[in-house]
């Protein structure tokens, strides 16, 4: 039977399930993509998990294992016997490995550790002493090493012979005394003679991170090189494992999510949204809502201050909003441009006045054009009176030349002093903003409104 998609393999495998028809279900849930089956176990009873794993293949098991949710992780390990699970560990990669006892609890871990090893063990010991964050922290020790005098012939001998272990083949990585000193891919393999020495096909301009580099500058290397593994080498230049773009895309996908949460003013979390309990979730809310509540008291002063010149003027009042969310929104425009740039490596603190140069030219741009606007918008809809219009427009104008430059300098800075600036400017830049535009309004007011 044909299915189109994994819904109808879905309601299949459950209908089979429900009537213990076991003989049935194997054939159907191994013909799957391993990604595929770890999101069909997410759909059944947690009891029925250990039941439908049974099932599959030895190979496609481990690599489903590596898919599947943390907690369903955690049940299979209880309901396993050791056997199975020597089963499972012994066929998954390394790093894949590491990922999974770092997730696990003490009982679980001991669990695993005690199954597999002693050589195990001791290789996932050491890369779980890497920092976390670290390149060393998400490698694999699982790839193709070659002698620079072995022949293609000898070397594709070697690949057949090693390489249903390894994470991956296509990169073979040619190691002398244990230091890498070149690279040669499959292709160059198979266009080569059989008799012509690695050395002679070798690439030795060599792309390596050391094992302490920090993961996110490694992901964005992948990108940057269009590369599908990189070599890790320790201070000698050893080479001691590798990371596959699989992980560098986890890696990316990670350091987004929590860039975007620390955005949005929310202490960053490692579990999805379905899966973070309604006090958790409350903790990670709460601390920059107190503090920017705190700091929004500047706002209400200033307010508090021209309580008299409002009174007087009470339309004033009304653009009040207007000015702050323009201004903030500004501010946000630059700082997030400036932020994504920054992650990519694409500026650096010695680029801070050509950064500000350029926001300053678009900031007049974007003011000069919101001021004509403005200007139209309260004479049209709010009042005649052109002197108010004046004001509001140019203090519009004003705001968003401040916020842009502020949105584009903090960033820079706060990276300059050794913080994460997705942490730390997005939630302030608001407040700031709102609390300058705020005095250069009433400043512009007083000023030039006789009524003040």
């Amino acid at each position: 039977m044909k299915y189109t998609n994994i819904e109808d393999v879905k309601e299949n495998v459950l209908e089979l399930l429900e009537n213990k028809k076991f003989a049935e279900i194997k054939p159907l849930i191994n013909d799957l993509n391993p990604a595929d089956i770890a999101v069909l176990f997410g759909s059944v009873d947690q009891a029925e998990v250990p039941i439908l794993f049974r099932l599959l293949n030895k190979e496609t098991a481990a690599e489903t294992f590596s898919y599947m949710e943390t907690d369903k992780q955690k049940d299979l390990i209880t309901a396993f016997s050791d056997f199975e699970l020597r089963v499972v560990i012994e066929n998954l990669f390394m790093d894949d490995t590491v990922d999974i006892i770092e997730e696990m609890p003490a009982n679980v871990v001991n669990k695993i550790l005690r199954i597999i090893t002693p050589e195990r063990r001791k290789q996932i010991n050491e890369l779980l002493n890497y920092p976390d964050d670290s390149a060393g922290s998400i490698m694999t020790t699982e790839y193709i090493a070659l002698k620079k005098d072995l022949t293609v012939e000898e070397a594709f001998k070697k690949i057949k012979k090693e390489g249903v272990n390894k994470e991956t083949i296509y990169t073979c990585y040619v190691i002398e005394n244990r230091k890498l000193i070149g690279t040669v891919t499959v292709k160059d393999l198979l266009l080569a003679e059989g008799d012509e020495k690695i050395e002679d096909i070798m690439k030795s301009h060599l792309i390596f991170v050391t094992t302490h580099e920090d993961q996110e500058k490694v992901a964005n290397m992948f990108n940057k090189y269009d590369l599908l593994a990189l070599p890790v080498v320790d201070k000698e230049e050893r080479l001691v494992g590798i990371i596959t773009v699989d992980d560098a895309m986890q890696v990316l996908q990670e350091e987004s999510t929590e860039d975007i949460e620390a955005m949005a003013a929310i202490l960053p979390s490692d579990k999805s949204y379905m899966k973070t309990g309604v006090i958790e979730t409350w903790k990670k809310r709460i601390p920059w809502l107190l503090l920017l509540m705190i700091s929004a008291t500047f706002t209400g002063k200033i307010i508090g201050h021209y309580e008299e010149a409002l009174g007087s003027l009470t339309i004033l009042t009304a653009f009040i909003p207007m000015l702050m969310d323009t201004g903030g929104n500004a501010g946000s425009q630059s700082s997030v441009t400036i932020i994504r740039s920054l992650s990519m490596d694409e500026i650096r603190f010695k680029d801070i006045f050509k950064v500000i140069w350029k926001e300053l030219r678009v900031a007049f741009l974007c003011a000069a054009t919101l001021f004509a606007a403005t200007l139209a918008k309260i004479l049209i809809v709010d009042t005649r009176r052109i002197d108010i219009a004046l004001v509001v427009a140019t203090t519009l104008a004003f705001a968003v030349v401040v916020a842009k430059l502020i949105g584009c300098t903090l960033p820079i800075i706060v990276k300059k002093l050794g913080f994460d600036p997705a942490v730390m400017v997005s939630p302030f830049i608001t407040t700031l903003v709102d609390a300058l535009s705020l005095i250069i309004y009433f400043s512009i007011a007083v000023n030039f409104l006789p009524e003040l």
